[in-house]
């Protein structure tokens, strides 16, 4: 028997509440378990993945500066626009300041062996998710006053500004998996809980996905 147009909007509905509430436990369990790991391993190295670079800052504060804009599971949804606002600012630069802590870390660290700096695709990918996470952060201050852009409305502003954190977002998660590969981690996490940590950033980079697409692109192209 066909579903009908309201149990369909309702089923739909019901699966964003869930893909929503996986990506909260996932933001919060996946870098508490990885921090376990590093502080078993007992090196400096390890510090890196234990501070929030790229694991804390990415999987659950980055994460949870784009869910607060969640219709269906923000956790500040009951608050205005104008408080989330805020926290997502908060939440995002509290990030970056922790990603460029744990890269200055990492960079330390290989100085003191003698080790190049940024040679492997997860260092490369994490300077450059760094970089563009200051850059987000700068051009969120159009936001904040968009009359700096005379020529550009608000409503275009926050269309450019949520598709490129998309791509920012899924440059850190792409980061994090890279880092997933690395010698530390497979030696750290084995069988089906390497598998099952691989799963987690793209669980969180599916629900902000479809997010994004539905508060700004979809209902872009709807208006054409």
């Amino acid at each position: 028997m066909a579903l009908t147009a309201e149990t369909e909007s309702r089923l739909y509905r019901s699966l964003r509440v869930a893909s929503g509430a996986a990506a909260h436990l996932v933001a919060l369990g996946f870098p508490a378990a990885v921090a376990g790991g590093a502080g078993r391993a007992g090196c400096l190295s390890s510090a890196h993945p234990t501070l929030p670079f790229p694991c804390r800052s990415f999987s659950f504060l980055m994460t949870e500066a784009l869910l607060i804009f969640s219709p269906e599971t923000s956790l500040l949804r009951a608050f205005s626009r104008k408080v989330r606002v805020r926290a997502h600012w908060a939440l995002q630069l509290l990030a970056l300041l922790c990603a460029l802590l744990g890269l200055g870390i990492i960079t330390y660290n290989k100085h003191l062996n003698g080790k190049g700096h940024f040679v492997t695709w997860h260092g490369l990918t994490g300077l450059l998710a760094v970089l563009y996470a200051g850059g987000q952060c700068a051009g969120g201050v159009l936001l904040l006053y968009p009359k700096l852009m005379k020529n550009w409305t608000l409503a275009k502003l926050k269309l450019y500004h949520a598709t490129s954190g998309l791509v920012g977002y899924l440059l850190g998660c792409a980061s994090l998996m890279l880092g997933m590969c690395s010698l530390w981690f497979t030696t750290t996490v084995t069988g089906a809980s390497w598998y099952l940590a691989m799963l987690c950033p793209l669980v969180t980079s599916l629900v902000i996905m479809n997010q994004v697409s539905n508060a700004y692109l979809y209902r872009k192209r709807s208006q054409h």
